[in-house]
């Protein structure tokens, strides 16, 4: 079965994740990067077009494969979707041997108490066992931290496990990504809170669960190596955050074991208006890039 295979890529392999999940919210903005503005296109429909069509140029192109990129998460239309003629997560699997993840929360409640946990997700039941019939491998789902407070933080980190426990019991792995704001004065307390309640959790899990997480890059350096080393551990990967990618990279390369995630980060560069030849050699330099910090720990 391909999943203990897809499990020995993502525990062993060398190498970083795709995220390639931006949801409504952000995906005007990811287009407008791309150099399509919004009056190019005409409702939601076109938009979503738009963004899949970008992600199928990605994904397609030569450099986008599982000798540098162990994984890829999707966004639920683009697991709906197509690429290459065939459901885009057996394409990501069989045509470029990179593990398919899926992005499962439906976004952000208010900001109370410096965090804004995930909002209700009453369908996770029904989309995990789409996912699973799919061949998704694991999920994806980020809650966001403002402020160093101490319940907050153990309010957004119960949360994410027990949504966690629900994912693992449907056959997939979740990554837990509760995401500190880069611009906080006090990052670097948040993140000393959130280590500690995160191995709270993952001391708590039972033999035989494993999750992933996604984190910020830290202000200190290794603060998050006890994670990394953790048996419930799959891997620990980092988003860039609005870092720029030269400073994600450089901040990536000084924490020992802990891989990249970046999604603006990963297409800084890109524009539809590129021919595919400087589009293919853009996207082959920046996996480069990302690949030689993630491996560097």
């Amino acid at each position: 079965m391909t999943n203990s295979q897809q499990k020995k890529q993502i525990t062993e392999g060398a190498g970083f994740i795709a995220a390639l999940d931006q949801s409504g919210g952000s995906t005007p903005k990811a287009l407008k990067l791309y150099g399509i503005e919004p009056e190019a296109y005409d409702g939601e429909a076109e938009m979503f077009d738009l963004i899949h069509e970008m992600r199928a140029r990605i994904v397609q192109a030569p450099a986008f494969s599982g000798e540098k990129i162990l994984g890829a998460i999707l966004f639920e239309r683009t697991m709906d979707g197509e690429i290459g003629g065939k459901p885009s997560a057996r394409y990501l699997w069989e045509e470029r041997g990179v593990v398919p993840f899926l992005k499962v929360d439906k976004g952000l409640a208010e900001d109370e108490g410096g965090v804004q946990v995930m909002k209700p997700m009453p369908e996770l039941d029904a989309l995990l066992a789409k996912a699973a019939r799919a061949g998704i491998y694991g999920t994806k789902m980020r809650s966001v931290i403002n402020a160093a407070t101490e319940a907050g933080i153990e309010r957004v980190v119960a949360q994410q496990f027990e949504v966690g426990r629900q994912i693992v019991a449907a056959g997939l792995v979740p990554i837990i990504e509760p995401e500190v704001t880069i611009s906080i004065d006090d990052k670097a307390e948040a993140e000393g809170l959130l280590l500690a309640a995160i191995h709270k959790q993952l001391d708590a899990l039972e033999e035989g669960q494993e999750v992933m997480l996604k984190l910020t890059l830290p202000e200190t350096d290794n603060l998050y190596k006890p994670l990394v080393d953790h048996p419930r551990v799959q891997r620990v990967v980092a988003l860039s955050g609005g870092y720029s990618r030269q400073e994600a990279n450089a901040r990536l390369a000084r924490n020992s074991g802990v891989i990249a995630s970046f999604s603006r980060a990963l297409t800084e560069g890109l524009s539809a208006q590129q021919s595919d030849e400087a589009f293919n050699a853009t996207i082959a330099e920046t996996i480069d890039e990302i690949y030689r910090a993630s491996v560097a720990g």
